[in-house]
């Protein structure tokens, strides 16, 4: 299972993007077999990384029919193989560690 951060951002539109961030989480709002957790800056997937690749090219598909011409998309990719890591686990873990230090 990969954990993918991903951002987007529409080049010549002015400086609020939030109408065309709209319009990617539109398109994996409810999508099954990815998790979503929507950020003040990117959007985490969780789940099949072929298939959380394909809900950002289409997610980049509807900010460019929203009329935009140009489009710069950031990812990063954790895709760990030796145990199953989650969004949620991942935070569990810091969480604790920060209790420890408290």
């Amino acid at each position: 299972m990969a954990i993918v951060a991903v951002n987007m951002v529409p080049l010549g539109v002015g400086t609020s993007v939030s109408k065309y961030v709209a319009a990617a989480e539109k398109v994996i709002k409810d999508r099954p077999g990815i998790k979503r957790q929507l950020g003040p800056m990117f959007t985490t997937l969780e789940g099949d990384l072929d298939e959380i690749m394909q809900a950002i090219r289409e997610m980049q598909e509807a900010v460019f029919e929203t009329g935009v011409e140009r489009v710069v998309t950031t990812i990063k990719i954790d895709d760990r193989r030796d145990v199953a890591a989650t969004m949620d686990a991942k935070l569990e873990s810091l969480t604790s560690k920060l209790e420890s230090i408290e």
